[in-house]
């Protein structure tokens, strides 16, 4: 059966970037390593991951690259005689490098015994906080979830009276190497699980564990001026690593509580103020709330709705902020309802008076009752 065109293989242009083919080539190798491909669907997967790799291998090294460009595949076919049937040796070695980078094992290290050593994974909290605290900051405490040293055990995972055994099938090395061909792939022994160790008679209280979830409580500092979907990170307090690798980092994402009053927008807050008609008629002075305390504006006569006030200083000074932002005071005109007979009467003597004065007192409604009246000449 014909190869298929290695360019097409990582799904890239023959004029691609050696990054492209590196990011081309991690994308498939997530997607059809044998680890993540497990039963009906693993040979093809299988078949398609060798596929891959072997593209990578040649085109990742310029040499080969550069023969294959010009002779195809007889340019690197050991067994056709071409150019590039010596450069297969150097595989391992990339290989290993990129799946560093994919599965997070790019700073791996040996234990004691030379099982290898792994990081423990990210945890994440949702924190909600009111406006205020997000404004001012605040000092406070979580708990969340943790894990001891077994005490039935000393940590070991073995029952009281006995003790793990090196595992047989890796020989205590935590890895296993898979040959097909000239291809060899290393993955996590799955008679350990990459302990390197096995356990005949597990802990009754860990479960062979050597380690039980308890919880415990972290103080916690909140910036001022943090926002919405903000993350806080607090090293180390993740998920605890294999074999004594180093633990996961902690993220605690910041969620905000609505506000009776205001609304955030970035540094600055927003805020509806309802008036009477009277006020906005007569306008004046009127208190409004900040974050603060309390401010005054100044309305002049014939306020309208939705004039909007801005009071400079009066937001949130963000944590990457040098100055704080402005408070919005928008005006809502409030039309008042369940009038007496009296106050009716006096709205009507308003009423009459007003339109005597024409588009004096109403410039607006004068100048929309034209056009309404042009729009049916």
């Amino acid at each position: 059966m014909a190869k298929r065109d290695y360019y097409e293989t990582l799904g890239v242009a023959k004029n691609a970037s050696d990054e492209d083919i590196k990011k081309a080539y991690r994308k498939l190798a997530m997607k059809y390593h044998p680890d993540r491909n497990q039963g009906d669907g693993g040979k093809k997967a299988e078949e398609s991951f060798k596929e891959a790799k072997e593209a990578y291998e040649m085109l990742s090294d310029g040499q080969k690259r550069a023969a294959y460009d010009q002779y195809g595949h007889a340019g690197v076919d050991p067994n056709m005689g071409g150019r590039g049937g010596e450069a297969y040796g150097g595989f391992a070695e990339a290989f290993g490098d990129i799946f560093g980078d994919i599965f997070g094992q790019g700073g791996q290290r040996r234990g004691p015994g030379g099982q290898q050593v792994y990081r423990g994974n990210d945890l994440s909290y949702a924190m909600e906080i009111t406006l205020e605290e997000a404004a001012r900051g605040k000092d406070t405490q979580i708990r969340i979830p943790s894990w001891d040293s077994c005490s039935s055990c000393d940590g070991t995972g073995a029952k009281p009276g006995t003790s793990a055994k090196t595992c047989p099938t890796c020989n205590g090395s935590g890895q296993v190497h898979l040959r097909q061909g000239f291809f060899s792939i290393q993955q996590t022994c799955p008679g350990c699980h990459g302990s390197g160790k096995i356990i005949p008679e597990p802990c009754a209280t860990c479960n062979g564990a050597g380690r039980i979830k308890t919880n415990k409580t972290l103080e916690v500092k909140i910036p001022a001026g943090i926002n919405e979907g903000m993350r806080i990170r607090s090293a180390g307090n993740g998920e605890p690593g294999t074999n004594g690798g180093p633990a996961g980092d902690l993220y605690i994402e910041i969620r905000i509580k609505a506000h009776d009053i205001f609304e955030r927008d970035g540094d600055d807050l927003h805020c509806t103020i309802p008036i009477g008609v009277a006020t906005a008629a007569l306008g004046g002075s009127i208190e409004v709330p900040t974050l603060g305390g309390k401010a005054e504006i100044e309305l002049p006569e014939g306020t309208q709705h939705g004039k909007t006030f801005r009071l400079r200083g009066k937001g949130v000074k963000g944590v990457r902020s040098s100055y704080p932002g402005d408070l919005y005071c928008h005006i809502a005109v409030e039309t008042p309802i369940k009038l007496t007979e009296h106050q009716r009467k006096l709205l009507k003597e308003l009423d009459e008076s007003l339109k005597k004065g024409g588009e004096r007192h109403s410039p607006n409604a004068k100048s929309w009752t034209d056009r309404v009246k042009d729009l049916f000449k």
